[in-house]
């Protein structure tokens, strides 16, 4: 027998999950979901403001009064101009790792100053682009800084090999200190393909001598965290590149390494609507934990994404049918692999919440049913949750995938051709019946989009 769902908890009326239940209220009221468009996703401007205020707070609360600090948001997180341009004016930079989230950057007026560029694999136009604009780079491994080398050598300020670079530079390392419960999103292990191995044989002496041969190379940069990663090694990381940065500095017998980038990826709590870990506690444990980083000396760079984006993000599908098979309901939703690629292939990694709406986008009531939530691609496996207790689904309700504001809308998969769904900005203004704003962050895709993207204006090249 299905066992009752407690009753519908009232919600304090300022509080995300209130804002998000209004807000789907509202996208039905307004018609943003509707049979033309049975797909949406709705961000939480309020909620990602919240987020960068408690990043930089966090980080203020402990540094030493006047050390510089850039907060640059991972692009790669959610690649989307009109939330970068609002992070920009929440006072976060970004991190980019590819030509396209460069341009990404710019168009939403991120200053160069504020931009550091990060990738295994810069090209040496790329490299160029950067120096260029003046964006921070971190190299990757010895052959990128002997191209950078070259680079520099053949700058109009000189011929020598200490010739500066037009941006600030510095190195990735890899501390190497093991996986977290994701294996694939763990970047510090013995063999990932991040950085200079610092614990290989001679590797670190390599690097303190890469160091002292290059008087411009200023930065230092790791990054151990990302989701399924606990925080006592991120913060084990962090150490390791401060230690390293001493010793550094202890050879040069001056502070030519006067900023740490210490990367980003604080996990997120995707069990329920609490926020954990915070960036204070994370900061507190770098306070414990590395409290010579933040005494002043070094200014500091991080690269979160996720952390900001997660929580403040829902998808929201229109059921299309509901049926069953073996016994076991099954709802039919448009949301699938191609918004929630890693939850349909990963599913113990990468489980999603559901919150189940009626047609009128209330909180639907009722015992729970075990049921599948599945999505639109021609595949068995393409579910969203399955065998997941939630209220009867019927035809014509609405499915929400919480905590779904980074990678899930904007890292698109385009099987069975799919298009991209529109995403819209909300803000529930304060005041009698909660009046609900919307703006467009990113069109619906068009099928017409779909025909040019897929070579439609090359139509007739193989015939020949």
């Amino acid at each position: 027998m299905p066992s009752e769902t407690p009753p519908h908890p009232p919600r304090p009326p300022h509080s995300p999950a209130a804002r998000r239940d209004r807000a789907v209220r509202a996208a039905v009221e307004q018609g943003l979901i509707s049979d033309a468009t049975p797909l949406v996703a709705l961000l939480d401007v309020a909620g990602i403001r919240a987020s960068a205020t408690a990043l930089r707070t966090a980080f203020a609360e402990v540094t030493a009064p006047g050390t510089p600090v850039l907060h640059a948001f991972a692009v790669k997180a959610a690649p989307l101009v009109p939330v970068l341009r609002l992070l920009a004016a929440e006072g976060i930079g970004a991190e980019v790792a590819s030509p396209g989230e460069l341009a990404l950057a710019r168009a939403a007026g991120v200053r160069t100053d504020r931009t550091v560029l990060d990738s295994p694999a810069k090209t040496v136009t790329e490299l160029r682009e950067a120096f260029a604009l003046g964006i921070a780079v971190n190299a990757d491994n010895p052959q990128e800084l002997a191209r950078i080398d070259a680079l520099v050598g053949s700058a109009p300020t000189g011929p020598s090999r200490t010739a500066a670079p037009a941006s600030p530079c510095g190195l990735r390392v890899n501390p190497q200190l093991g996986a977290g419960s994701i294996g694939a999103l763990s970047t510090a292990t013995a063999t990932s393909k991040f950085g200079v191995a610092l614990r290989d044989e001679g590797a670190r002496a390599w690097v303190v001598r890469a160091y002292l041969d290059r008087p411009w190379l200023t930065r230092l940069h790791t990054h151990s965290g990302s989701q399924g990663i606990p925080l006592d090694l991120m913060a084990h990381g962090v150490r390791t590149l401060y230690e390293l940065a001493e010793e550094i500095n202890a050879a040069a017998g001056r502070r030519q390494v006067d900023t740490l980038d210490i990367g980003g990826g604080l996990p997120v709590n995707f069990a329920s609507d609490e926020e954990t870990p915070t960036y204070a506690a994370y900061a507190r444990l770098l306070r414990e934990t590395v409290p010579g980083m933040l005494d002043g000396r070094y200014g500091l760079v991080t690269e979160f994404g996720r952390s900001l984006l997660a929580k403040h993000g829902t998808v929201l599908s229109r059921v299309e049918y509901a049926k069953s098979a073996g016994g076991r309901p099954i709802a039919v939703t448009h949301a699938g692999a191609q918004v929630a690629t890693r939850t349909v292939y990963a599913p113990a990694s990468w489980p999603v919440r559901i919150a189940a709406y009626d047609a009128e986008g209330r909180p639907r009531p009722g015992p729970a049913v075990a049921q599948d939530i599945a999505g639109p691609a021609c595949f068995a496996g393409d579910l969203l949750a399955e065998n997941r207790p939630l209220p009867l689904l019927e035809q014509g309700d609405l499915v929400a995938a919480l905590d779904t504001g980074a990678y899930f809308f904007t890292a698109h998969y385009s099987y069975n051709s799919l298009a991209r769904p529109g995403i819209h900005g909300f803000v529930v203004k304060a005041g009698t019946g909660a009046e609900v704003r919307f703006a467009t962050v990113r069109e619906q895709q068009s099928t017409d989009e779909i025909v040019a993207e897929s070579g439609g204006a090359y139509g007739d090249a193989l015939l020949d």
